[in-house]
């Protein structure tokens, strides 16, 4: 119930920042299908997990990187609300939270890339989106994120005695095109099947992200 309630802030608090510094366009090519969904987006940038929150009213649980949830009242934020952290090195116990999670009927977020996109394009996806997809044989739908790069702050940070950079981006247009459901059978320890599914995952996400390009060069 509390989580439920900062959940809802925290959308409230996002949507008036949205409204006030970014101009959001958001276009679905078909509505969700009902029960949970594994919803796989590109990175463009370290805030996207924030601006995702404003696509539906119910909760989403998302995978994030467990250097997120060290920033100080952001990361106490992320665990009341039940984001699922990222551990290097706990692959199987992070993906077997959020398999669970969708069992629960909560659907569950993924960046496939791992990493903040590349500015001339896509990182590889991992294996994880393909098998988590196929453990929990629930439908995945893919969503295309473009920016402008110049509204981006890159900020230097430190993670755990690592240096690292923020990608925040502050203001301008911002754009999210919400692909069909995807439908996958087979057996996630089928390593070929897995790059198979993930890249089939990817490819959706790459041509979504190329619709969304578009209109922020319009809105340019």
């Amino acid at each position: 119930m509390i989580s439920r309630f900062l959940y809802r802030i925290a959308q409230i608090i996002i949507r008036a920042y949205a409204v006030l510094l970014l101009r959001m366009d958001v276009r679905w090519h078909s509505p969700l299908p009902k029960g949970p969904v594994l919803f796989a987006a590109n990175h463009p940038s370290t805030t996207d997990p924030i601006f995702v929150h404003l696509l539906t009213r119910q909760p989403v649980r998302i995978m994030i990187t467990n250097k997120a949830f060290s920033i100080p009242v952001l990361g106490t934020l992320m665990r009341k609300v039940n984001h699922i952290s990222v551990i290097p090195g706990k692959g199987e116990e992070v993906l077997e939270e959020a398999r669970q999670a969708l069992a629960r009927g909560q659907s569950v977020m993924i960046f496939p890339e791992g990493l903040v996109s590349p500015e001339d394009g896509f990182h590889a996806p991992r294996s994880g989106v393909a098998r988590l997809a196929l453990k929990a044989g629930v439908p995945v739908v893919p969503l295309g994120i473009s920016l402008a790069r110049k509204g981006c702050r890159f900020i230097p940070a430190v993670f755990d005695g690592q240096p690292d950079i923020i990608t925040w981006y502050l203001h301008g247009p911002y754009a999210i095109t919400i692909g069909r459901p995807l439908y996958f059978q087979g057996d996630a320890n089928d390593k070929p099947a897995v790059r198979g599914v993930a890249e089939k995952i990817m490819e959706h996400i790459r041509s979504l992200a190329g619709e969304s390009r578009k209109r922020v060069w319009k809105a340019m």
